[in-house]
């Protein structure tokens, strides 16, 4: 009796159950719509308005005087004039100089290389005028450019990243997205951009620059910032988390570590590409290794990606391929790490056909997946299918044949690239969604199943209410955890802007600092002084009385300063070695100067015994200092090369001095 009651309360479970979780397929399918649409029109809507279709530019000349520019964006697409190993500077260009025009956005490999080669070595001059109905502000966004240039509108230099050269020892390369504010005059105006290459396989300028208003500008670049920002802190968290999870369950599944480095990878991809705001942050962080990770995230993303998608559907894929996979992602991996970027870009092409193979041969193993009708299958295929398909269109615009050749067809359908972290972030969303019904099945499962037991087994009601009891004690553990966590947690983000050895500010903070700073003196219209302070041979120091008390010295030096500084604003911080930085907000020049007076003779005054210094029998400092008012049309860089210039005059002049500049 007790078994066929059983029996027939365990048919009415599985067809509740069948029905739930249909219902429930059909509403998490409804939500993936409205999510994929929702991040389709935040992300890759840019400003909410799209460009209108302007005319390209023809002959070097593009008329922008249409009423409605004033709120539109253009992009300065079409044929510029083109000047192949020149560097010419505003106003040399001469009538005897002969014009020759280039499609803008391409690379100019084709006057570099000859049938032999396929580098992008060489310098060039890009020349083109627009022409606006009248006076106004505006500004350009421009992108990264191959690999260093400089911007001139109307004669005015506004724009540069790295140093032009014309060979590989007098160029420096950088990637530096940025905007730039102009006034242009009405009837013509000349942008006029000098570029070279001796470090990438392609040249030139190979992204569309857009002009506009100073406000739709700004907006396309915060908005552009603010995307790779949410992607980046959504990726790495995601990634986190499923490489946490599965450390804690490591013997049951192996998926959410290789989709946790998955997130990861593309994570620190979105750094080193679109805005490559890394190079904000760190201003002189190497161009090269920057290259080499960015490529590396590429090359290694295929073989864990395909490891990924074999842990889910293992009897799907074939092991040879995946073999396969790692094998060519951990080749180019070493040719990448022991080779410069002139080399491995070049056979990045090799890579991309590879890469294009491996994605059409996943798709054809999910078409297979839906055709079994595999469970859940239509979920995390959803999700591949922006991946895969946000993949193909980066591999496509970033592909050599794009920029080298005239491929009219392919730059009508992919326009724009870095789309595989949004069809990454799409995936991720369908992934957890995926792990949250998972989870939602098992809860309510048990959930009926404990309804049913409850029903057949009353006397069993004392042991729940022990268990409900030992679950609510469990809870308030794990709250008193998660504040105790949370303490942690603000403790080491303290100590992580310490400097270990001097307890003062380190250069983490300091980069932190002076942005605010800068800002809020900018807003309140208040001057701004920064010292750059350097121990005098501090080399002949440790090389005479060791490491140790060399330690110690730079001990004794922080604190004597820290103690010296008064006001709650002013920052101290240790730059790096023996030097240290002093910010001090709302300080004028003379304040500025009495300050760093102070703090010299402050250190020579502790006397510290220096048998070694040319300058004086104890430990000295040359300190160059400089103040301004901060204005929109300079930045906090700007002072602090002022302040680096006059330390080096100090340090010229003698040393143990204070030079102002």
């Amino acid at each position: 009796m007790i078994l066929r009651k059983a029996k027939e309360n365990n048919e009415i479970l599985r067809k509740e159950e069948g029905t739930n979780t249909g219902q429930l397929q059909r509403h998490l399918k409804r939500l993936i719509a409205v999510l994929i649409v929702g991040m389709l029109t935040i992300f890759g809507g840019g400003t909410g308005r799209s460009l209108k279709p302007y005319p390209k530019a023809e002959t070097g000349i593009i008329d922008l005087t249409q009423p409605e520019f004033e709120n539109d964006v253009v992009s300065l697409d079409g044929q510029w004039e083109f000047y192949w190993n020149q560097l010419l500077n505003p106003g040399e260009l001469k009538n005897d100089i002969v014009i020759e025009y280039v499609d803008i956005p391409s690379s100019w490999n084709k006057y570099a290389s000859n049938k032999s080669t396929y580098s992008g070595d060489g310098y060039a001059t890009y020349r083109l005028i627009f022409i606006t109905e009248e006076e106004q502000r505006l500004a350009l966004k421009i992108p990264r450019l191959r690999t260093a240039y400089k911007l001139w509108v109307n004669g005015e230099l506004i724009a540069s990243a790295g140093t032009v050269g014309k060979a590989e020892d007098t160029m420096k390369p950088q990637y530096l997205p940025q905007i730039s504010f102009f006034e242009a005059q009405q009837g013509e105006n000349e942008i006029l951009i000098q570029v070279s290459n001796f470090y990438h396989r392609s040249g030139g300028i190979l992204e569309s620059l857009k002009l506009g208003s100073e406000d739709r500008i700004l907006e396309l670049k915060l908005k552009s910032i603010a995307m790779e920002f949410i992607l980046f802190g959504s990726l790495i968290c995601i990634g986190t988390y499923h490489l946490t999870l599965f450390f804690f369950r490591r013997k049951k599944d192996s998926s959410p570590m290789y989709f946790g480095l998955f997130c990861i990878l593309i994570g620190i991809r979105i750094m080193l590409s679109g805005e490559c705001f890394l190079f904000y942050l760190f201003p002189e962080f190497s161009w090269e290794i920057a290259h080499k990770i960015l490529t590396l995230t590429y090359y290694l993303g295929m073989p864990i990606a395909l490891m990924f998608f074999i842990s889910i559907f293992p009897e799907y894929f074939n092991i040879r391929i995946i073999k396969a996979a790692q094998i060519m992602g951990g080749i180019f991996a070493l040719i990448v790490l022991f080779t410069p970027a002139r080399i491995f870009t070049v056979i990045n092409i090799v890579y991309q056909i590879w890469s294009f193979g491996v994605i059409f041969y996943i798709a054809s193993v999910f078409i297979k997946i839906f055709i079994h009708r595999e469970k859940d299958s239509w979920l995390i295929g959803l999700g591949a299918t922006a991946l895969l398909t946000s993949s193909i269109n980066d591999i496509i615009f970033f592909t050599p044949w794009m920029h080298d050749n005239e491929l009219i067809f392919l730059r009508t359908f992919v326009r724009t690239g870095n789309l595989t972290p949004l069809g990454l972030f799409i995936f991720a969303c369908t992934n957890s969604l995926l792990i949250a019904k998972r989870f939602s099945d098992v809860l309510e499962q048990e959930e009926w199943m404990t309804a049913k037991l409850t029903e057949m087994n009353a006397h069993l009601d004392e042991l729940v209410l022990q268990r409900t009891r030992d679950l609510e004690e469990s809870n308030r553990k794990i709250e008193y955890q998660n504040i105790e966590l949370e303490r942690k947690n603000q403790v080491l983000q303290r100590f992580s802007f310490k400097d270990p050895l001097t307890g003062v500010w380190n250069r983490r903070k300091y980069a932190q600092m002076i942005k605010s700073e800068w800002r809020r003196c900018l807003r309140e219209q208040k001057p701004i002084a920064l010292l750059l302070l350097d121990i005098d041979h501090f080399k002949r120091f440790n090389d005479f009385y060791g490491h140790m008390e060399g330690d110690k010295c730079l001990i004794k030096v922080g604190h004597a300063l820290r103690r010296s500084l008064s006001r709650s604003t002013d920052i101290l911080a240790r730059y790096g070695g023996e030097e240290f930085i002093v910010l001090l907000a709302g300080a004028g020049k003379e304040e500025a100067i009495k300050v760093a007076n102070m703090l010299r003779q402050k250190i020579e005054d502790i006397a510290i015994l220096h048998e070694k210094s040319p300058v004086s029998n104890y430990v000295t400092v040359s300190i160059g200092c400089t103040s301004t008012f901060p204005d929109r049309d300079s930045s906090y860089q700007d002072l602090f090369n002022m302040a680096d210039k006059a330390l080096y005059q100090a340090k010229n002049a003698g040393r143990n001095q204070v030079r102002f500049l």
